[in-house]
């Protein structure tokens, strides 16, 4: 099976919602693991919204990226600038992607605004992830 690790910086929301996007699409075909270079606490909005579309992450917790330090990955894949270029080295054949999305953590304002925010970056991965892994691997 192959693995595949996901990267931003709070490993908040958008890494912890491509983990359990990419879980659920791919079945068993990969194994996914999310981490992030400075992690915090998965955000309950990442979670709500990941529910309105039958995926439960609710025992998703953050980690540091040093908690897979040394562990061969696949794929690794940073979803925000700052991972990408705080992302480790890692081993030779390893396939680094890198595509940025907003971060939905950041929005101000009422809960029906910050809930648009999640819900639009988490289509926008499930749109990138939808053809993962690209054609070129």
């Amino acid at each position: 099976m192959q693995r595949v690790l996901i990267l931003c910086t709070g490993n908040s929301a958008r890494s912890q919602m491509a983990e359990g996007l990419l879980r659920h699409l791919a079945g068993n075909r990969y194994e996914v693991h999310s981490a992030g270079t400075k992690p915090g606490i998965v955000r309950p909005e990442a979670i709500a919204v990941m529910r309105e579309i039958g995926i439960d992450i609710t025992s998703h917790h953050s980690k540091h990226v040093d908690e897979f330090a040394g562990q061969p990955f696949d794929y690794v894949l940073t979803v925000c600038d700052n991972a990408n270029e705080n992302c480790p080295v890692y081993p030779a054949g390893t396939r680094r992607l890198h595509r940025t999305f907003p971060d939905p953590a950041g929005v101000q304002g009422p809960d029906k605004k910050r809930l648009e925010a999640f819900r639009d970056v988490r289509n926008q991965l499930s749109s990138y992830l939808a053809t993962f892994p690209p054609a070129a691997y």
